[in-house]
């Protein structure tokens, strides 16, 4: 039932679901090892009592409380919300075992600690973490300027709008859902400690998403800027091509468009547009490329070889030149 991956810490929900962590509550005995280890483990949170504490079922072998104030890890300044609490409840929580005792039923009763696995996830994204590091997020919910993620134990980063792919999106609602699970790429950490991520590295280059679309080609679009001198229309995340300027079209829209040329050394895709679509309410998917699978990276270009213009990420802690 302990988390046998050294440094690995997932987004509260997944622990659960790793073969190689998985929470095994079996008994009182292996939650004392757990407890003596310092184990980071995991499970749901059934409710919340009218102090704001978390009971947290254990299974049948004993039962589990985080008292509230052990229940978040607060930053410097930041106020203690109820909703960090009574939001848990019904979802998977995250802790470190940090006492026992006993309860009236005769059953151990296990002092659970949040803000502690919280801290220990804090630590290592602190001194271990580097920018071009990849790892597991889970959305927990969007706002116009970014995409909040859990990183591990209800630890967050923001995922910036702009840092979402290279085609300009107005919300990353178009991209994302709450509950949706991805990986992203650690772009840096500001002063005040905050982690930054990025994921649009992770879609591909230009030329891996042009090799999906071909000239003579008819397919969907979605618009998504219309300027004096043409309407720019995203193919793919990574992918966009520009069409003559029309008057009848609208930023979001959907639309037919042939494929007129592709050049690679101006990253130009040339369009026309044959006719609207109805609107598609769900995000559209993301293309996954095998960068995906690697745990950091430094570089990144997304340019082709021998374009004009470089356009690259150099994850140096500075952010990307993208």
């Amino acid at each position: 039932m302990e988390n046998n991956v050294t440094h690995r810490y997932y987004p509260e929900g997944e622990l659960m679901h790793r073969t190689e962590n998985r929470l095994c509550l079996a008994n009182a005995e292996s939650l004392r090892r757990a407890m003596h280890r310092g184990t980071v483990l995991e499970a749901p949170a059934v409710s919340a009592t009218a102090d704001l504490s978390l009971e947290v079922d254990l299974g049948n072998a004993a039962t589990g409380i985080i008292p509230v104030e052990e229940a978040v890890l607060l930053s410097e300044g930041e106020k203690f919300k109820e909703i960090s609490v009574i939001g848990r409840v019904g979802k998977a929580v995250s802790f470190k075992i940090i006492g026992e005792e006993q309860s009236p039923t005769g059953k151990p009763r296990f002092i659970l600690s949040r803000r502690a696995a919280q801290l220990e996830c804090k630590r290592y994204f602190t001194e271990c973490l580097e920018p071009g590091d990849i790892i597991d997020c889970k959305i927990t919910h969007t706002e116009r300027y970014g995409a909040f993620c859990d990183i591990g134990c209800g630890c967050f980063a923001l995922l910036p709008v702009d840092c979402i792919s290279v085609s300009r999106i107005p919300h990353p609602g178009e991209r994302f859902s709450a509950g949706d699970l991805i990986r992203a790429v650690v772009k840096y950490r500001d002063s005040a400690g905050r982690i930054f991520v990025s994921r649009k590295e992770l879609c591909g280059t230009w030329e891996e998403n042009a090799a999906g679309f071909s000239v003579g080609q008819t397919v969907t679009g979605v618009v998504r800027s219309i300027e004096s001198y043409g309407t720019f229309i995203e193919l793919a995340p990574n992918l966009a091509g520009l069409a003559e300027p029309c008057d009848t079209l609208e930023e979001g829209q959907y639309v037919a468009v042939y494929i007129k040329s592709m050049i690679p050394e101006k990253m130009k895709v040339k369009l026309v547009v044959i006719d609207k679509c109805p609107a598609v309410t769900a995000p559209r998917p993301t293309p996954s490329f095998p960068i995906e699978f690697s745990e950091h990276i430094d570089r990144w270009r997304y340019s082709p070889a021998g374009c004009r213009k470089t356009v690259e990420t150099v994850f140096d802690g500075n952010g990307s030149r993208l």
